[in-house]
């Protein structure tokens, strides 16, 4: 297969058709690939895992789980270059988070107050709707994704927000080696309502960290304003935001940066006291409100790497990031 060598596989689920890019890795000896794999696109190095989009809702991983809990539409498991993960998915005292996903908690809708993170109360939920192609250039990889809010208060229920999920996923040897995931978020109402969004401490765009660093006394954490306590960065507005610590093998960690160019940036933040669980959530600010023909767009690049990182290599990242030569 040549290095610059274009693959574009489309699938057609529903009525939906939704594109996945995949690029070639650049001065490596392996590819970078996507695949299908079950209900899940698949990016690899050579035989290297780097992680995986969950398209159509997958099989629990216990027995205990409801079925109001399904959910598609996020990225897990998302590993270092060493194989390290650092995502969670259906934690036992969370079961609605998953590696990186994105929903809105609080809300008012015609009247209505859908939920559509804490799916357990069976208010709202969000739908995997399908793929459109996947591809493969030198240099990146990615997938262009849609999902669906549906209001399940109403009778029947209806559909509130459209959602693409435009995620690019490259590799990074300078100045250490990392994996780079690209996400850019955009909503859309689907009918002539605005979606209330009032004053809340979470929702947004959720990180799941590994299960190693549940509890207080586990994980490490840093922010943009170099705050390590997880208590203090709790509601605190940071360009990014890293968590990490020791799992079996090994110290993992990931970085998610806030684009400028987002609403409110740099954004409030959620950390919760015991667990490995962030958001950026806008929405802490005050009240938000979007508005029918005006799309909400949101951009975070998430970087995944071995070891612990100094505040200047990740303030380093936000840098390139943001103001990229």
């Amino acid at each position: 297969m040549h290095l610059r060598q274009f693959v574009r596989i489309a699938w057609r689920l529903g009525v939906v058709v939704v594109a996945v890019t995949v690029a070639l890795g650049s001065g490596r000896a392996d590819p970078i690939t996507a695949r299908r794999e079950g209900s899940r696109i698949m990016f690899r190095s050579g035989t290297n895992p780097l992680g995986a989009y969950q398209a159509e809702p997958g099989v629990f991983p216990r027995p205990d789980i409801g079925d109001r809990q399904r959910r598609g539409g996020y990225l897990h498991p998302l590993y270092t270059p060493s194989g390290l993960l650092v995502t969670d998915d259906f934690p036992p005292n969370h079961v609605h988070h998953h590696g990186v996903w994105a929903a809105w908690t609080r809300t008012g809708f015609e009247g209505r107050r859908p939920d559509f993170w804490n799916l357990g109360d069976g208010t709202g939920r969000v739908e995997f709707v399908g793929l459109d192609s996947v591809w493969e250039e030198a240099g990146a990889a990615g997938l262009l994704a849609r999902h669906r809010y549906v209001d399940l208060v109403a009778s029947p229920p209806q559909d509130v927000l459209e959602e693409t999920w435009d995620v690019r996923v490259s590799e990074r040897r300078d100045p250490r080696a990392a994996y780079e995931w690209d996400l850019t978020l955009v909503q859309t109402l689907v009918g002539n309502s605005p979606l209330e969004l009032p004053e809340y401490h979470y929702g947004g765009l959720g990180l799941r960290g590994n299960w190693a660093w549940n509890g207080p006394d586990h994980g490490a954490y840093r922010d943009s304003n170099g705050m390590t306590n997880r208590v203090a960065i709790n509601g605190a507005r940071s360009r990014w935001f890293w968590m990490g610590g020791p799992v079996s093998n090994g110290i993992a960690g990931v970085v998610i940066l806030c684009h400028p160019a987002n609403f409110r940036f740099p954004q409030p933040m959620r950390m919760h006291p015991n667990e490995p669980f962030f958001c950026y959530a806008p929405q802490q600010a005050g009240p938000m409100r979007l508005e029918p023909g005006q799309p909400w767009t949101a951009r975070y690049r998430l970087v995944t790497m071995d070891g612990t990182p100094e505040a200047a290599e990740l303030e380093a990242l936000w840098e390139a990031y943001a103001a990229p030569r």
